[in-house]
């Protein structure tokens, strides 16, 4: 059994806490789609082994989260 790298907790610490300011915010403003990529944002570090993935996924659902902010309200 191998440890991850720094690299790879830092990213898990980053997005995870970025995705649960996104889930708390969703959730207080009732903008559901906010509210799931902040979950989505929270859940994918525990799936993914790869660490350039981590960051690639992280980006994309930040990214998609700002482009969709205004959707669900």
């Amino acid at each position: 059994m191998t440890l991850p790298s720094p690299a790879y907790l830092a990213g898990m610490l980053l997005f995870g806490l970025i995705g649960f300011a996104a889930f708390r915010y969703g959730g207080k403003s009732e903008m559901p789609a906010v509210r799931w990529i902040g979950a989505a944002l929270m859940v994918y570090p525990y799936a993914i082994s790869d660490t350039w993935l981590i960051y690639a996924i992280g980006v994309a659902l930040c990214a998609m989260m700002y482009w969709l902010r205004d959707w669900g309200s």
